[in-house]
């Protein structure tokens, strides 16, 4: 479309009824034109003009409680480091054979908080009497003999998006948007009665909408890899945590990437269900036709284990944790290789890591064939706009009322939705059915698709420093690139670690799968994770 002058983005703004200061002009004018530009685009894609477009996800006002839980299902007492070093299923076994109390492995896993959560601060809120108490029940469950649940006094974090009855839910935002919810989101709900632990809340970018973690309200969080470096975003605080050893496992939400981007970062795993497999009821939400919520583990099998307590599984035959424990060969899976787009501008050493990861795969067994997904390259400003017009028309309301309380690159996220049309809107939901409905054909060649989660390695802080937003912003479009097609298709998509550059930062490969074939993305990640032994690294802290 034409370029835009800052004389017209004030004409428009003054139309909308929209006070715009002068001095946010020079932020707002190129995130307005590359917007507007993205939805001309989409304009033009060869969607049915006659048929609806997809309808998003309502939002709802009812959550799900979970009220106090349900329990779940003279050895030596193990020493802090054994429980802080065991995976989500060692735990929980420990737990049900009486060889570690959930007290115990509470109380491990606060005193690492405790010593770690000023150096990375990937937490809003640590809620030691909270995990105490959970703890406490499971282990008064377990002598009065009751069955104990699959997550049986497995220590967990939250990402500050999703509710908890009783707890404060921030959003990673200005003080003036916290809210104190009654009731447990449904993901929660399922995970507290399958004896999870809450230990803390983690940190975030501003309401999800960012990348890199660094928070206006809340300060960055750090990578435990290299503390100089983002851990990657939204969902940051909750990949360091896991990463680092602060928690057996962490909830995410991923709406252009926010699990798998972090997990990629942070050298830990990471699953996007497929859309509306886990349900979002009593989470904040960013954009309703594109948000999913998942897990992020150590392992591939943790991985399984808690999406076979958060997932919607009703008429599934086998559980994903039983599908990733088989050891058997992969052949005859076929193995999808979409190398324009997703192959393009890599980073040296990640692409060197992706082929090797696919040099792994075909040594067990994949059939691995070159293939291409039409219309990729207008996935990311399908994303945009659906985004854009979905997360304004949530914070319109507060927008207008007090736009100085949000960040500065939050705030021009928000704003520049302003100017977006009902056809924009439109044509944007139409293009991600467009997508969806293609890309389904692809997999009838094929059964998974594989590239690297990222571009490059977590880049250092300084790069875009919080006092920076228009760096922010542009780091957002570089950093989900690979991954936000897949929150327009919907698909299910893991990112696993596949290896680490010459200055030892983590590297992602990213296994993307039809529709509600988690179990076969889980599978392939988890016989990779098994020939590589990437799982086993620790960061130095």
């Amino acid at each position: 479309m034409a370029t835009l002058s800052e004389h017209d983005l004030r004409q428009r703004a003054e139309q909308l009824e929209w006070s715009l200061s002068p001095d946010r002009l020079p932020l707002l004018l190129p995130e307005v034109q590359r917007l507007l530009d993205a939805a001309a685009r989409v304009r033009t894609l060869p969607f049915d003009r006659e048929a609806a477009p997809r309808r998003p996800l309502r939002p709802s006002d009812y959550y799900h409680y979970a009220g106090e839980g349900v329990g779940a299902g003279a050895e030596p007492v193990p020493t802090g480091d054994e429980l802080l070093s065991a995976s989500a299923h060692e735990l929980a076994a420990k737990v049900k054979r009486r060889e570690a109390s959930a007290r115990e492995i509470a109380d491990a896993y606060l005193a690492r908080i405790d010593r770690l959560q000023p150096v990375l601060n990937c937490f809003t809120q640590v809620l030691p009497e909270f995990a105490l108490k959970e703890a406490r029940r499971i282990d008064e469950d377990l002598a009065a003999g009751r069955l104990l649940g699959p997550l049986a006094g497995v220590p967990i974090a939250v990402k500050d998006l999703v509710d908890i009855g009783g707890v404060p839910t921030t959003a990673g935002a200005h003080r003036r948007f916290h809210r104190l919810p009654e009731w447990d989101a449904h993901v929660i709900g399922r995970l507290r009665q399958a004896g999870a632990v809450i230990v803390g809340k983690t940190a975030l970018h501003e309401f999800a909408y960012g990348v890199t973690n660094n928070n206006a309200h809340y300060g960055p969080t750090y990578n435990p890899w290299d503390l100089r470096r983002i851990p990657g975003g939204s969902s940051g605080g909750s990949a360091a945590a896991v990463s680092a050893g602060l928690c057996a496992g962490a909830i995410g939400t991923d709406t252009g990437g926010s699990i798998r981007i972090p997990a990629a970062l942070c050298g830990v795993v990471g699953i996007k269900p497929t859309y509306n497999r886990v349900l979002v009821e009593g989470i904040v939400p960013l954009s309703w036709s594109l948000d999913h919520v998942g897990p992020l583990t150590r392992t591939v099998a943790d991985a399984a284990l808690f999406l076979d307590v958060m997932a919607m599984t009703e008429g599934t035959t086998e559980s994903f944790g039983r599908i990733v424990s088989r050891d058997d060969p992969l052949e005859p899976i076929r193995i999808g290789v979409p190398r324009t787009f997703f192959w393009e501008a890599l980073d040296g050493e990640v692409e060197r890591l992706a082929e090797d990861a696919l040099e792994t795969l075909r040594g067990l067994g994949v059939e691995v064939i070159e293939c291409d997904l039409p219309y990729a390259a207008d996935a990311g400003r399908v994303a945009a706009v659906v985004m854009s017009a979905e997360a304004t028309a949530y914070h319109e309301p507060t927008l207008r009322a007090m736009a100085a309380a949000y960040g500065d690159d939050v705030r021009t996220r928000l704003e520049r939705g302003m100017f977006l049309t009902a056809a924009d809107y439109l044509a944007g939901l139409r293009g991600l059915h467009l997508i969806e409905q293609r890309w389904a054909d692809v997999f009838k060649h094929i059964d998974a698709l594989v590239m690297p989660t990222t571009q490059i390695a977590a880049p250092p802080i300084e790069d875009e420093p919080g006092a920076a937003p228009a760096a922010s912003l542009a780091m957002s479009v570089q950093l989900t690139r690979q991954t936000n097609p897949f929150n327009v298709s919907g698909l299910p998509a893991v990112s696993v670690p596949c290896g680490f550059t010459g200055a030892g930062l983590p590297v992602g490969l990213q296994i993307v799968g039809e529709s509600r074939m988690e179990g076969l993305v889980l599978r392939i990640a988890a016989a990779y994770e098994r020939a590589t032994g990437w799982a086993a690294r620790r960061p130095p802290l």
